[in-house]
């Protein structure tokens, strides 16, 4: 449009009661304003004039596009999409109406603009007026009231922790409270008209899908039931997800459901703290169960026969054996102590730990001999629940029972040697797995060794492994025999005496020189286990005198061609406690002669006998009988004692 006809245009243009403008649509360029619209936009009307028409809607100049190419093809428009922005004041929200000016070929167009507040504020005046002249003033306080009944649960909708949002029939958001957007990361004006479901509820905590029509929330008012999940998951804008636990209820008009309600909360500290508790209640149960074994171990350990409590003689050999033990006591060093049976060798391993650092944590102790093979795993390292039949709960393992103790391993030759490698390794590396578990265990342990083999023989003979050998051999110890420290046996005699007058509460005994002598005299072959149970025989059968010719009974020490009396019991006799004794000891021997000195299996004779191998190693220990000494071939496998 040429100047002679913009200026008849500015004319009548500003005669309008709204805002308006006109505008060369093909030049986008305002060809006229009037004075209202110059006060809507805060400018003047010559700044408007000749400027770009999308200047004023800078955000919207697509939108712009199509609504005039629409009013010059219909020759009209109408549109309450767009909005008005003046520096530095408030948005203007517009109701437009438009019409072509001109002929059919012009590309002018009028645009007349309203204020859609302005029309809200006009048309509630007119309204009120309407229902005032109606006589309707009562119905506008009730509108007003049920306004402020909304207004109040706005603001508790702002004021609950919880998450809430509401969907419709289609699933799509209605509504959310700020504490849904804090939570979910998403703004209402975002998730307004959006398929609630595929926005946050799209996949379980795994990522795997989670269908919509599994959805509880649609279920809600699909089934027309109040759903309630105690734990779910929702993800957020920025792609993480929480859990939560949430009340899907549904909204009726009519007794038909048109949406539901969700009201969620995150329930990340209370599932952190159920864990740190389980957790707790893990260590707790641990600790109770190692309290346990610890405590059942103490028990097993107090109940045992011991022989005695401290180191008695004044010999060469026992001064030499406290000084070596005075001198590896405080350290960490490995001890491997050597001897025959019975000569006191967990004595000496005992009196080192009662000497170290270590004294206020227990002593350990495990009799090697009496493991069966297929359970040295889960003796020595413990198991888990189901780690194989018959491991009905979780075991602890004497190596952790024993953390910051001492481990005593007598007779450390009767390990397997398929076997050995395992134990090398923990001795090596201090760690350890249970059977059935990969979580690997630390532990700081002392181990002290005993045996009544010649280990280094056996590491020629291949049926030791010498590198195990050497880990445990860091400081040997010889447990001297009776009969090479006889001036000892007087001593010990009398000891055991005192004990066993005690023990049977009978009157105190004092052992003569003769006695002594002849005790002396004696070659012990079972060492200070035999002199003990000998004492013991004495307190129970003593009638004024000691009977020391019971001596001349072992086969052992009585000439070749003499035999034993016959046992009274074949007449139908009492018998004492030194035969019975005797007729058990012989009734062991018969056993282990016809298993070639076998104890454990189905030819053993502890199969034979009707009784567990621990109880019959236990057994023979006692008695003083060498399982090994009955054996056809040596390297066979069998107990010790």
């Amino acid at each position: 449009m040429n100047t002679e006809t913009a200026t008849p245009a500015i004319e009548w243009i500003d005669h309008l009661p709204e805002a308006a403008l006109l505008v060369d649509a093909g030049q986008d360029l305002i060809l006229a304003a009037n004075s209202a619209m110059a006060r809507m936009t805060g400018m003047d009307r010559q700044s408007l004039t000749g400027t770009p028409c999308t200047n004023l809607f800078t955000d919207q100049r697509p939108q712009l596009i199509a609504f005039t190419e629409e009013t010059l093809f219909r020759g009209q428009g109408w549109s309450r999409d767009f909005m008005l922005k003046p520096g530095g004041g408030q948005t203007v929200e517009l109701e437009i109406s438009s019409s072509r000016a001109g002929e059919a070929g012009s590309q002018s167009v009028l645009l007349l603009l309203r204020d859609r507040r302005q029309l809200r504020t006009l048309r509630e005046r007119h309204e009120a007026n309407h229902y005032h002249r109606g006589g309707l003033l009562e119905w506008r306080r009730v509108e007003e009231l049920f306004k402020d009944m909304e207004r109040e649960n706005q603001l508790i909708l702002h004021a609950v922790g919880e998450g809430i949002y509401g969907v419709d029939v289609e699933g799509r958001t209605t509504f959310a409270n700020p504490a849904a957007e804090r939570m979910l990361g998403w703004r209402i004006d975002e998730l307004m008209g959006r398929v609630i479901h595929r926005v946050m509820h799209h996949s379980h905590e795994d990522g795997s899908l989670y269908p919509l029509k599994e959805c509880p929330i649609y279920a809600a008012f699909r089934d027309v039931s109040v759903k309630r999940v105690g734990e779910d998951w929702f993800w957020r804008k920025d792609g993480t997800g929480f859990p939560v636990e949430y009340t899907s209820t549904p909204i009726l008009d009519n007794g038909h459901p048109v949406g539901a309600v969700v009201v969620f909360r995150d329930i990340t500290p209370r599932l952190q703290a159920q864990k740190e508790l389980q957790k707790a209640l893990e260590e707790v149960e641990n600790l109770k169960h190692r309290l346990e074994m610890e405590n059942a171990y103490l028990q097993e350990e107090i109940s045992a026969e011991y022989h005695f409590h401290e180191i008695f003689g004044q010999s060469e050999a026992i001064k030499s054996i406290v000084r070596r033990i005075g001198m590896v006591a405080p350290t960490d060093a490995n001890v491997l102590i050597t001897g025959e049976s019975g000569t006191g060798k967990e004595l000496i391993a005992r009196a080192i730990h009662q000497s170290s650092t270590r004294r206020d944590r227990p002593l350990i102790r495990v009799n090697c001999a009496a493991i069966p093979k297929d359970l040295f795993e889960s003796e020595f390292f413990g198991h888990i629940k189901g780690a194989f039949t018959g491991a009905i709960s979780d075991r602890v393992g004497r190596f952790e029972l024993a953390d910051g103790g001492t481990l005593f391993l007598d007779e450390v030759g009767e390990i397997p040697l398929e076997l050995q490698g395992k134990l090398l390794r923990v001795l090596q590396d201090q760690q350890f797995e249970r059977v059935g578990e990969n979580r690997t265990r630390a532990v700081d342990v002392r181990v002290i060794a005993a045996t009544n083999r010649e280990l280094k023989a056996e590491v020629q003979a291949k049926t030791f492994r010498e590198d195990l050998y050497f880990r445990l051999n860091v400081f040997p110890i010889e447990s001297v025999p009776l009969r090479r420290r006889t001036e000892d046996i007087p001593i010990l005699a009398q000891e055991f005496l005192n004990r066993a007058c005690r023990k049977f509460n009978r009157p105190p005994l004092v052992l003569r020189e003769r006695e002594a002598e002849t005790l002396k005299a004696y070659q012990w072959p079972g060492n200070v286990r035999e002199l003990e149970n000998v004492i013991e025989r004495q307190v129970i059968t003593f009638d004024g005198s000691f009977d020391l010719d019971i001596l001349g009974t072992d086969s052992r020490t009585r000439p070749s061609g003499q035999q034993h009396p016959p046992a009274r019991h074949d007449s139908g006799e009492l018998m004492t406690e030194t035969e019975f004794r005797a007729l058990e000891k012989r009734n062991l021997i018969k056993a282990l002669r016809i298993s070639e000195g076998r104890i454990f299996g189905d030819d053993g004779a502890a199969m034979l006998l009707q009784i567990k191998p621990t109880t019959l190693t236990s057994r023979l220990k006692k008695l003083g009988v060498d399982a090994r000494q009955y054996r056809t071939h040596p390297d066979q496998d069998s107990a010790s004692v």
